[in-house]
């Protein structure tokens, strides 16, 4: 561990250049005392580490002095996939192995393509969750990631939303959707979707798997998205939406509603259109529509709009003015 960090450190001082102690402390996660020892065994090993004193003092490498000790790991390869995503790869244990390879990276590049990609680190970042809404606890995800790497056989204590299931999976692979992480595994030989925070518990059963020959992660999942999106989606609502109604539907339902735009009839005089919108069933679809408040109609199916009206009206009664006591009585 001493040995990847003190390589660590000559790498971080060799990409950025002058850094100071309790910089170089942040970046390793260690103490500030530590990084005194270490950079006091690059020198004993013949590393020429300079220290600048003053407010403009740090730690430096002699002009001109590079390492070529950047092989990549086989961790630290397969984690550079992650990159541009560091907080997954912490969620998945490759936080420090992920700036490892980085490091290893920039430290072969040449000076101009360095600067570049240092230039794109500091200016574009990803971040994964939806807006107001934090990630999922996921305390069961190493565990899980780890048997995706090694092809291992796990029993899953899973949380549906009937009860909880004790199930044998071969674990194929994660995926990070809008900040919730998804388990596909084969289970009864059907390739099934777990939530990972579902997942109660997780045992190694220390049987090795076979993946399937050709098993693309990503096209299975672009399927099973799409049959859920079709499964969920089956009824269609006719709505009269206002101009502001229309800015409204693609935040409100995502491409169902870009959709429904792009079919949109001509506005009226007052710029409201007709619209045809995918929903999903009755129960859950009143409460999505609601959300468009006063700037959407539901002109159609009948049982709709009936059930959005009785809806509209419990809210009236709830919210009314309270009946005003004339008998002079408390």
């Amino acid at each position: 561990m001493r040995a990847d960090r003190l390589l660590s450190l000559l790498l971080l001082l060799q990409n950025r250049g002058r850094m100071t102690a309790p910089e170089l402390a942040a970046e390793l996660e260690v103490s500030v005392r530590t990084v005194y020892r270490d950079v006091e065994a690059l020198g004993a090993a013949g590393v020429p580490v300079c220290a600048d004193r003053g407010p403009e003092g740090g730690y430096r490498l002699v002009d001109g002095y590079r390492t070529r000790l950047t092989g990549l790991t086989d961790a630290e390869a397969g984690s550079l996939f992650l990159a541009g995503m560091p907080g997954p790869a912490r969620d998945l244990g490759l936080g420090a192995v992920l700036a490892s390879a980085q490091l290893k990276v920039q430290a072969a590049l040449p000076s101009e393509l360095a600067g570049q990609a240092r230039r794109v680190q500091e200016r574009f970042h990803l971040d994964a969750p939806a807006w107001f809404r934090e990630a999922d606890p996921v305390p069961c995800l190493e565990a899980v990631a780890a048997a995706v790497w090694e092809r291992r056989v796990l029993r899953l204590h899973y949380r549906r939303w009937r009860g909880e299931v004790r199930r044998e999976v071969r674990p194929l692979g994660l995926v990070l959707k809008s900040g919730i992480w998804y388990l596909v595994a084969l289970a009864e030989e059907t390739v099934r979707t777990y939530r990972v925070s579902r997942v109660l518990a997780v045992e190694d059963t220390g049987e090795v798997f076979e993946r399937p020959a050709g098993f693309d992660l990503a096209a299975c999942w672009a399927e099973s998205s799409r049959r859920l999106e079709a499964a969920l989606r089956q009824d269609t609502a006719r709505l009269r939406i206002s101009p502001r109604g229309r800015r409204l539907l693609p935040m409100q339902f995502g491409a169902a509603g870009v959709h429904a735009l792009e079919g949109a009839g001509p506005p009226d005089g007052d710029g409201w259109v007709e619209v045809e919108l995918t929903v999903e069933s009755e129960a859950v679809a009143v409460g999505d529509l609601l959300r468009l408040g006063t700037e959407a109609e539901v002109l159609g199916p009948p049982g709709l709009r009936r059930a959005v009206a009785r809806a509209v009206a419990v809210l009236a009664d709830r919210y009314g003015e309270p009946e005003t006591n004339t008998s002079g009585q408390p």
